[in-house]
C-alpha cells in the first residue's frame, strides 16, 4: 500500500516532511511512527505498508533527519521541540486519537505525548527504551551521534555500519545490512552517502538532562494506557530491571527479542506478531 507525502510548516517555520497511509478506510484508526536519535521514518518502510492495510499510518521525519528541514538553532534539537511539531502535523491531518510506536527517542517521544496528552494516546510500542535510560547506552550513542566519519561511496558506508553495529544485530544478511544503511544514509548531490540527520543533533546531548531524561514521574501517568514493551536481549540502553519495573504498570506487555542489541529492527517474525496482535485489541482498533 503507498504512501502520500505530506509536508507542512512548523511553529518556528521549518518545512518538515511525513509520510502518510492511507489505510483501508477514511474511518481507519490511526498509528503514529517515530523513529530513533540519528534515524529517520524510512525505517519503517516495511512495517508502515503491512500495518497500513488496518490502520492510517503516520511515518514523520523529526526536524533534522530525512527529508525534514534542519534546524539552523541546535538547541532545538530536544525532545519539548519535537512534541510540539508532532502536535502539529497531528493537528493537520485531523488525527485526535492515535496509538504510537515509538524506537528509542521515538519511544521518549511517545512517553511523552502519552502524559501530556492524555486524550490523544490509546496505546504505545516502546522498541528499547522506557522511563529510564542505562548510562551505558547514553555514553555509546554520545560517541557517534554526528560523529560519523565521511566515507566515498556504498560499500564503506555499509562496512562503516557493520564495524559500529555488528554486535547489535549479529545474524542480519548481506541484503539486510545494505538495506539499513540505505535508510540511515543518502547520497549527496556528488552521489555520496550521508548520514541523513544534521550532526548537530549530537550537540544538546552534551546535557545529560536532556540526553536521559528521567521519566519515571510520568510513567504513572500512562497507567490506564496499553504499553507493549520491546527489548533487545543484548540492549545496552533499556536494562533487564528497567523492563521488570515497567512491567508492573497494569496493561504492559513486555517481549524480549534474541540475537538483537539497541534496537531490534521490527522485522523480527516475534516483533511483528506481537505489534500486530498488541494493536488489534486496543479501544476502537481495526479487526
Amino acid at each position: 500500500m503507498g504512501a502520500a507525502q505530506y509536508w507542512f510548516d512548523s511553529h518556528d517555520g521549518l518545512r518538515l516532511h511525513s509520510l502518510v497511509y492511507a489505510g483501508p478506510a477514511a474511518t481507519a484508526p490511526v498509528l503514529l511512527c517515530l523513529h530513533g536519535l540519528m534515524r529517520n521514518g524510512r525505517d519503517f518502510e516495511d512495517l508502515a505498508p503491512r500495518l497500513a492495510q488496518r490502520y492510517r499510518v503516520i511515518v514523520p521525519d523529526v526536524r533534522g533527519r530525512g527529508l525534514s528541514a534542519r534546524d539552523p538553532q541546535f538547541n532545538n534539537y530536544q525532545l519539548p521541540v519535537y512534541i510540539k511539531d508532532t502536535l502539529v502535523l497531528l493537528s493537520g491531518l485531523g488525527a485526535t486519537r492515535v496509538s504510537i510506536i515509538g524506537t528509542s527517542m521515538g519511544g521518549l517521544m511517545a512517553m511523552l505525548l502519552a502524559a501530556m496528552q492524555p486524550g490523544l494516546v490509546t496505546g504505545v510500542v516502546l522498541n528499547d527504551v522506557g522511563p529510564e535510560l542505562d548510562p551505558a547506552g547514553i555514553e555509546r550513542i554520545r560517541g557517534y551521534a554526528g560523529k560519523t566519519p565521511a566515507v566515498r561511496n556504498w560499500a564503506e558506508a555499509i562496512a562503516q555500519v557493520r564495524s559500529v553495529y555488528g554486535s547489535v544485530w549479529p545474524d542480519l544478511s548481506e541484503a539486510g545490512w545494505e538495506k539499513l544503511v540505505r535508510r540511515g544514509y543518502r547520497a549527496n548531490a556528488q552521489g555520496i552517502p550521508e548520514v541523513d540527520a544534521d550532526p548537530l543533533i549530537r550537540e544538546p546531548l552534551r546535557d545529560n538532562q536532556t540526553a536521559a531524561p528521567d521519566l519515571w514521574p510520568l510513567w504513572g501517568a500512562l497507567a490506564r494506557i496499553p504499553v507493549l514493551a520491546i527489548r533487545g536481549e543484548h540492549s545496552d540502553l533499556l536494562s533487564a530491571a528497567t523492563l521488570a519495573r515497567m512491567q508492573r504498570k497494569p496493561a504492559t506487555t513486555a517481549l524480549t527479542v534474541a540475537n538483537r542489541g539497541h534496537a531490534p529492527l521490527l522485522d523480527e517474525p516475534g516483533c511483528v506478531a506481537a505489534i500486530e496482535a498488541f494493536l488489534a485489541a486496543l479501544p476502537g482498533a481495526a479487526h
